[in-house]
């Protein structure tokens, strides 16, 4: 300590966390001292052994493998888990709580701005923009008359939207897709009371009962691959699946398979099952929009978060309530 001020709290990040990437980076490491593992040429054990065993908070983001038992090891002192995420599958949760180690999370930042990416996706798919945005680029148009051969795109209005997972992220979706007067049906863990939405207990009879699929679950163990042949079987021909929740909840080779085969009409997916990797068959197809994980990400959710991580770890420094806590179960 110098000068009585004490020096800044020290908080190790893994990830890296994407704030470290924007402008916030410099306001963060004003504030705390912030330990980088991506930039030391040590292996990630061996600088946590040598560095961060005596860190008490950590940032994560949903970019880290996986938070679990062997590299808490390396952290004995660790006591607080900040994840830049809404989703936690990144996080062993039971082993945090095993630990006496709290965990806070992004909560309901990105749920606006990640519904306003699903509609957006599934506009794109029925009215064709990003193909007919190829289309026009290319030069096409002059010799290719749209009235001639181009195929015809289909309309939002009325159609039936089985959403599911009726969280605060498909909660916004359907709010969104009212205004198309579009008939909203959901499938949940539970039966929401505070909604009016037609309840169905399995995916596969919402599918059948829908003509548009916006998957907006959490990942884990029930949701893994929730998504399945039968599912995709079931929405049929004329449907239409969208995922912006996270890639291994749909069974990607079949999604593709059907895709491929003209079983549905169209995806939208924002994510994938081995990110950053994409089939390379979707790149292909005009039915298809793709996005790289990128619903969450504008200006203002950025501020937010950035805002959101500081006040959790101010709170825990200072053995205040935590703003934005994960109830560990």
């Amino acid at each position: 300590m110098a000068d009585g001020v004490a020096p800044p709290s020290e908080v190790l990040a893994l990830g890296p966390p994407i704030i470290l990437r924007t402008k916030y980076e410099k306001q963060l490491s004003e504030k705390f001292r912030v330990l980088k593992p991506w930039e030391s040429p040590l292996p990630l054990q061996q600088f946590l052994r040598t560095h961060a065993r005596n860190t008490r908070a950590l940032i994560c983001s949903g970019a880290f493998k996986y938070l679990g038992a062997e590299t808490l090891d390396l952290l004995p002192s660790l006591r607080l888990v900040v994840t830049s995420s809404a989703g936690l599958d990144h996080i062993d949760l039971q082993e945090c709580r095993r630990r006496d180690i709290a965990v806070a999370y992004a909560g309901t930042i990105f749920s606006a701005d990640v519904a306003d990416m699903a509609v957006g996706l599934l506009i794109d798919v029925l009215r064709k923009i990003g193909a007919a945005d190829r289309f026009v680029k290319s030069g096409l148009w002059p010799v290719q008359p749209v009235d001639e051969s181009y195929p015809l795109a289909t309309k939002l209005s009325h159609k039936r939207v089985g959403i599911v997972g009726l969280g605060s992220i498909g909660q916004e979706v359907a709010k969104r897709l009212e205004a198309f007067d579009c008939k909203i049906s959901y499938q949940s863990r539970t039966k929401k009371c505070s909604v009016s939405y037609p309840f169905y207990d399995g995916v596969r009879e919402l599918a059948a009962n829908c003509d548009i699929l916006v998957v907006c679950c959490a990942l884990n163990d029930q949701t893994y691959h929730l998504i399945n042949k039968e599912v995709l079987e079931a929405l049929g021909k004329q449907g239409v699946i969208i995922n912006i929740a996270r890639g291994p909840v749909i069974d990607e080779k079949e999604l593709v398979q059907f895709l491929q085969e003209g079983r549905i009409a169209g995806a939208g997916l924002d994510v994938f099952e081995d990110e950053p990797n994409v089939p390379s068959e979707l790149c292909g197809l005009d039915n298809v929009v793709l996005s790289p994980h990128y619903a969450a990400l504008t200006e203002e959710s950025f501020r937010e978060m950035y805002e959101l991580i500081v006040s959790n770890l101010e709170a825990f420094f200072s053995d205040q309530p935590l703003i934005s806590p994960v109830v560990l179960k």
